[in-house]
């Protein structure tokens, strides 16, 4: 069994653990997720499942399974982006705080683990500020190394020319 057959495996046993069922248009829709190594928009989900499924899904019907997706810890909206992208801890038994890169030029993303002891003094932060905290996902705006070496050589490319 490959490693995307093995956490389709475990979504489905999680969904069934809460009493929901994974249903094959949510699979395929995870499966996009999975297989993306970028954020993903609905529309963009829409056209993967009708390339790589054959299968036509309307986009509300997209939005209903990625609320579906979320609510089952299988999927993170990701706000900057306004985007998503599949839970990269749908294999482990453990609990744990979203926080992503997201890169600005190519929306390619990493799920990291932050330390709780981090996360509490930030917390502790906050109140002490006057506020309560809602949410405790990190987004941060980064460039990965691939853009950022793109970068490098489109601006000594640049120079190479204007010398």
């Amino acid at each position: 069994m490959n490693k995307l057959d093995a956490t389709i495996r475990h979504a489905e046993q999680q969904c069934k653990v809460h009493g929901t069922r994974l249903t094959d248009k949510r699979k395929q829709v995870l499966t996009g997720l999975l297989l993306s190594d970028k954020a993903l928009s609905a529309y963009e989900l829409v056209d993967l499942c009708k390339k790589e499924f054959g299968e036509t899904i309307p986009a509300m019907t997209v939005y209903r399974i990625l609320d579906f997706l979320e609510e089952e810890n299988l999927a993170h909206k990701l706000k900057i982006a306004n985007k998503y992208v599949a839970c990269s801890h749908i294999p482990c038994d453990h609990k744990h705080q979203p926080q992503f890169l997201i890169c600005t030029q190519c929306l390619k993303v990493e799920e990291i683990s932050i330390d709780y002891a981090i996360i509490q003094a930030l917390e502790k932060n906050v109140i002490q500020a006057g506020f309560q905290v809602v949410n405790t996902k990190f987004e941060m705006d980064c460039v990965c190394d691939e853009c950022k070496k793109a970068a490098i050589k489109s601006a000594n490319m640049r120079c190479k020319l204007e010398v």
